[in-house]
């Protein structure tokens, strides 16, 4: 049917509805097309990458959240918060504590905790498959590097230990201790933990963010896969720590590996190869990837860190790989000798720094992120708290939706701190 006709039913239809007392939706506008910068810079860019989806109510806007606005997870004799992800199929949070794992429900009440963790245990992840929760946990001084796996569904009580109640288990990752260990002045020694020398591959200080996704570049609803980014020390004297690093495995047959956590004699079982391995260039950070997060809703992937110090970057907090993106074959620039990999592209969206190309944006999610659906995400924050027996750390999470808008990308929802 031509545009005019379709006009003159449309008029007949409202006129006949108008007599009856009811009215009719308008049209919908025609969507705005990309702008010309980021059709240029990255033609797959998509109206995924944005809140404004259909509702339930057949409205434009953003899904009404289901999801408390303020959770908090408790006060704790531990390190700072390092990590939070959703059970949303149970209804419970699990709080990485840095050396402690807190099970809580969606109000906040205590369910369970994982004690003992001499080690640091950072971002966490729930495995949709097995409904674990995975974590990463460093031994620096015994250069062991962990993922921990917590079965979640047994821990039940207050005070269970790491090592004797049989909820966690470890599978180490040599790949790690290879980059970390690298004597890279080739002076015969390893200098040990800190950045203020020449050693350590990539600048690795070890390991911190992780995440279940797919394969960068592959199908949203392909395989998930577990990524784990490096922590890399912050030296301003290298060239070669710009990049961050993640390590993609592929953990269905893992069981094979796991080993009960003992501190006292670590194990070294574990997978000798990895599937991928990733660069995404975006500067030196300090200790590199804190929290990295797979959003199923726009099908890309963040990364939240400590600034970096160079002064020739931008040193954002936050920055974003195009999940649409297949990796591509190219230098990682700044090595001591000439080498290539497998490079991540951000996505061109938020501040964009010209002279280094770098993309992102300033929000401090170091503490925690957790995407929840609908555009919806938990950030985390964290604070000391004195007490009679010296400080404690408080964790807590407000609920937050993305809007993209440079500087910072999400705005606080509800009356738990009001709009930010």
């Amino acid at each position: 049917m031509g545009e005019k006709h379709v006009s003159q039913a449309r008029l007949i239809l409202v006129a006949a509805l108008a007599a009856a007392g009811l009215t009719v939706a308008a049209a919908p506008a025609a969507q705005a097309a990309p702008t010309a910068q980021a059709a240029s810079t990255n033609p797959s860019v998509t109206p995924r990458t944005t809140l404004e989806q259909e509702t339930t109510d057949g409205l434009d806007g953003p899904h009404p959240p289901r999801w408390p606005e303020y959770i908090n997870g408790g006060v704790w004799p531990t390190s700072h918060v390092q990590g939070v992800v959703v059970d949303d199929e149970n209804g419970f949070v699990y709080w990485s504590f840095t050396q402690m794992l807190v099970k809580t429900d969606m109000e906040g009440n205590v369910v369970g905790t994982v004690e003992g963790i001499t080690g640091h245990l950072g971002d966490i992840d729930l495995n949709p498959r097995d409904g674990r929760v995975y974590g990463s946990l460093e031994y620096k001084a015994e250069e062991a590097f962990y993922i921990a796996i917590v079965d979640v569904s047994r821990v039940d009580r207050v005070g269970m230990d790491a090592e004797t109640d049989g909820v966690l288990t470890t599978v180490h990752l040599d790949e790690v201790v290879e980059d970390f260990t690298a004597d890279m002045n080739g002076d015969g020694v390893f200098d040990g933990d800190t950045g203020d020398t020449e050693d350590h591959r990539y600048g690795c200080s070890g390991i911190d963010g992780v995440s279940f996704g797919p394969s960068f570049g592959a199908r949203e609803d392909s395989r998930q896969k577990l990524m784990v980014a490096y922590g890399v020390y912050a030296n301003t004297e290298r060239a070669d720590n710009d990049h961050q690093v993640v390590l993609e495995y592929d953990v269905r047959h893992w069981e094979r590996y796991e080993r009960p956590l003992s501190e006292a004699e670590p194990h070294r079982s574990g997978p000798r190869r990895v599937d991928d391995k990733l660069f995404l260039y975006t500067g030196n950070t300090t200790y590199g990837v804190q929290n990295l997060e797979y959003d199923p809703h726009t099908g890309n992937w963040m990364l939240a860190v400590y600034p970096g110090t160079k002064a020739e970057f931008p040193n954002y907090s936050l920055f974003m790989v195009d999940g649409g993106e297949r990796p591509r074959r190219g230098e990682i620039v700044g090595q001591p000798e000439y080498e290539r990999g497998r490079l991540l592209s951000l996505l061109p969206q938020g501040q964009h720094d010209e002279g280094s190309g770098v993309w992102g944006w300033d929000f401090d999610a170091s503490y925690g992120l957790e995407s929840l659906g609908d555009g919806y995400y938990y950030g985390a924050e964290g604070r000391s708290v004195p007490g009679e027996d010296g400080s404690s750390q408080e964790g807590e999470v407000h609920l937050y939706r993305w809007t993209g808008q440079p500087p910072a990308p999400f705005e606080r929802v509800g009356e738990a701190g009001g709009e930010v």
